[in-house]
């Protein structure tokens, strides 16, 4: 009689365990409806509790949704997988079962990357979905880390071939189901364990590609420190490899933008500096200086960057490489061409799979016969292409990185300019042809193509690798750098020391050096062109530092000032973001530079050019204000020399005149001030306010100041907004303090650019500061007591 109490317990839990699978299997007659088993399996997966995988079901069951499910058989093969895969297993059955599995997914996900994808996910792809949905995901998940658990001492061991099943079964499941990826970026042991798995070539590829998936939407950087082996792992790469890996360093090596706005202000990278010098170093500066701590890493880098087409692999060997290549690369790259070579030899062909096996004749998506020896140029080129692109990106982070002289040293060391200089005209800037290979779906002028990337690409690394730095010289060869000198003689001026130390064996050869194929390249260029943009960049970026007049008069014999005054002018440029590179470029080229203003004023040889030329000007002070500072700093020079040449040049020139004139530099001032503000302040429109400083230390130097704080007080009045613009100036100083004197480098910058002392710069903007009221030259002076507004805190902790 005891134990009747427990017994109805244990009635009673066997109820509740009953009503609760009856519930999930749609609450009658053990009669499961499949809509809500799929229902529960996913809050199970999202939960952790209750139904989560296949081995939750028996086989009779599954089999018998099945037929009026469709489910394509996979639940049952994932029970089997389970029962196949335990600690003790010798794994051959169920290696056999991954290959019954692995073709039902690689359909869909080449159907996926290669169709309009109109339709959800779930619905359009099933096979995926219902792998996911019993647990495979996971199982898959366990079964590659078997090798990690040790059992008496002994490690497990899996075969390659089975690795390889078992990745791009994840890999599809990842590209068709939407959260798997995410899902496996949350393991944080296992994307670390992946990386082992690169240390075999049968598995390289399909482990670098689901890596590099993971990566592209884990929240936080992975660290490359933290890869066992990292060294030796990456040392044993082939140059394919390598190659390939590089994608995965571009993701590893940049640091993560948070993707609000908010966080590019100047305040809040301010802060986030501040925050990152407590926390240390990033996760990307963590692993660029892993990464620069293998030997022989950049050197690599370098070769793979300058290799020429005709030494990559073997015909044969390279298309059976492009099997799997295709897959790797966005949205189906090179798969059309591919096909066309498959099409040859139709009668031999096997449906492709989204990560064909290569190792057996009729595996995959090309026969082993004389149509793989049919290779076009075209495939070779785009090969190329997509491995250089990676490589570049990856040298162009690294010499933005803390390790930048280091890095500079190296590929300078490695002739990578002279090398990128012969593979200019066949590689980088070549003509498009009718058989170019583009991406999947696009269009040879879309700024997705492979091609065009990669020519940004390489601009931005010329831009980094000029950028306020004496191997800058490189770009140049053996008879440009004797014109260099020949200039300065000419001159009378002493040779820039970094020309005199430039090593003459690590320079361009040919008869152009590099900055002289873009300049020709540049002025070829359409005028719609997205490249115009970048080329001004990279040219400007070599002009960039200390004022050289030799430099200056290089470009100007190469007509580069008559080509930026066509587009500005002429062609009337829409474009932003190009008119700003423009007159960015139009300021450095004609600093000081007498000659320079002659030629400007010869080419703007009427008023209705001059007034065309203003109004591109006028449009938008943020994109202009480098221009207006040049040419208010070269006004002030030259009124200060006693030459004829000059006197001919301020007499004659409209631009100088126009800019000489109060009224003129009271307009520029007030506009600078008023369109930023502290809380907007970016490295973009920040110049503005350096911008506005220069003419008032100009005017400070001729004793003007008060004069120019009393104009702009008269015009705040005639605005009716008495005050503000002071009040504003007054914040925008103060950050300044704020910002330069803790900079180094930001200050050299505005010292070499402007040819004024840092010293100048800090006593100009203390004067303005002065809370003294009785000072002329104060802000605090013109501001009246209602209206002052001075004590506001703007940072941001």
């Amino acid at each position: 009689m005891a134990a009747a109490p427990a017994a109805a317990g244990a009635g009673a839990s066997r109820g509740r365990r009953l009503a609760a699978t009856a519930a999930a299997w749609g609450g009658w007659g053990g009669r499961p409806r499949p809509g809500n088993i799929l229902l529960q399996l996913r809050q199970g997966q999202l939960t952790g509790r209750g139904l989560v995988r296949a081995v939750q079901f028996t086989e009779t069951f599954l089999t018998e949704r099945d037929k009026l499910s469709k489910w394509s058989g996979i639940p049952q093969l994932l029970l089997k997988l389970y029962a196949t895969s335990h600690l003790h297993s010798d794994f051959v059955e169920c290696q056999s079962i991954l290959k019954e599995i692995s073709p039902l997914l690689s359909m869909e996900a080449m159907a996926f990357v290669t169709e309009d994808r109109k339709f959800t996910q779930e619905a359009t792809y099933p096979n995926t979905y219902i792998f996911d949905l019993f647990g495979g995901v996971d199982l898959l998940v366990e079964i590659l880390m078997r090798p990690t658990i040790s059992i008496r001492g002994q490690k497990l061991k899996i075969s390659d071939e089975m690795s390889k099943d078992c990745l791009s079964i994840l890999y599809n499941t990842c590209v068709c189901t939407e959260g798997v990826t995410k899902r496996l970026a949350e393991k944080n042991d296992f994307v670390i364990f992946l990386f082992t798995l690169m240390t075999s070539k049968k598995t390289f590829l399909q482990t670098a590609t689901l890596i590099e998936d993971i990566l592209g939407v884990k929240k936080e950087m992975i660290r490359l420190d933290e890869v066992p082996n990292l060294s030796s792992l990456v040392s044993n790469f082939d140059q394919q490899q390598l190659a390939n890996f590089c994608r995965i360093l571009a993701v590893t090596i940049s640091e993560m933008d948070t993707g609000n706005d908010d966080k590019h202000t100047l305040l809040a990278k301010n802060a986030q500096q501040k925050k990152s010098l407590s926390l240390g170093p990033s996760a990307a500066e963590i692993n660029q200086a892993a990464l620069l701590s293998i030997p022989g890493f950049v050197e690599r880098l370098c070769k793979l960057a300058t290799r020429k087409v005709s030494e990559s692999t073997g015909t044969a060997s390279f298309l059976q490489e492009l099997e799997e290549w295709y897959t790797w690369l966005d949205n189906a790259l090179v798969l059309d061409a591919l096909m066309r070579v498959a099409n040859e030899e139709s009668e031999h062909n096997q449906a492709p799979t989204v990560f064909p096996s290569l190792g057996t004749s009729e595996e995959g998506g090309l026969p082993h016969t004389s149509a793989r020896a049919q290779l076009p140029q075209s495939m070779k080129i785009m090969h190329e292409i997509m491995y250089k692109l990676e490589v570049l990106y990856v040298l162009c982070v690294l010499l933005m990185g803390r390790q930048r002289n280091q890095v500079h040293r190296m590929i300078a060391e490695f002739k990578l300019i002279p090398g990128l200089n012969n593979l200019f005209d066949k590689l980088i800037w070549r003509k498009h042809s009718a058989s170019a290979l583009v991406l999947h779906g696009h269009n040879q002028n879309c700024d997705c193509s492979p091609d065009i990337t990669l020519k940004i690409q390489f601009l931005r690394l010329l831009q980094s690798f000029s950028d306020h730095h004496e191997n800058k010289y490189l770009l140049l060869n053996n008879q440009e750098l004797n014109e260099l000198s020949a200039i300065s003689l000419k001159a009378n001026i002493p040779e820039v020391e970094a020309v005199l130390n430039t090593d003459r064996s690590l320079v361009c050869d040919g008869k152009r050096g590099l900055l002289t194929r873009l300049l020709q390249v540049m002025k070829k260029e359409p005028a719609e062109s997205s490249f115009r943009f970048w080329q001004a960049r990279a040219v400007e970026s070599f002009l960039r530092g200390t004022t050289s007049y030799a430099d200056q008069m290089f470009l100007l014999k190469r007509g580069l000032l008559e080509h930026i005054l066509y587009c500005i002018v002429d062609s009337e440029c829409k474009s932003r973001d190009v008119l700003q590179s423009y007159f960015d470029l139009l300021g450095e080229l004609m600093k000081f530079n007498v000659d320079a203003f002659k030629r400007f004023n010869k080419y703007i040889n009427t008023d209705a050019k001059f007034q065309v030329f203003l109004k591109q000007i006028n449009s938008s002070l943020v994109d202009s204000n480098m221009l207006v500072r040049c040419v208010t700093l070269s006004l002030d020079r030259f009124e200060n020399q006693v030459d004829m040449k000059v006197a001919e040049v301020l007499s004659e020139c409209r631009l100088l005149a126009y800019i000489s004139q109060v009224p003129t530099q009271m307009s520029f001032l007030f506009r600078l001030i008023n369109i930023i503000h502290v809380q907007t302040l970016t490295q973009e429109n920040v110049s503005c306010l350096n911008t506005s400083l220069v003419i008032l230390m100009l005017a400070r130097r001729k004793e003007r100041l008060p004069l120019y704080l009393r104009l702009l007080q008269r015009m705040e009045h005639s605005k009716k907004y008495p005050g503000f613009l002071l009040n504003n100036f007054h914040n925008l100083l103060r950050f300044w303090q704020q910002h330069y004197l803790h900079k180094d480098k930001d200050s050299t910058c505005l010292e070499n650019s402007s040819c004024i002392s840092f010293s100048y710069w800090k006593e100009t903007v203390s004067i303005l500061l002065n809370p003294d009221r009785q000072s002329p030259s104060a802000l605090v002076s013109y501001i009246e007591e209602p209206y002052m507004d001075i004590d506001r805190d703007f940072t941001e902790e």
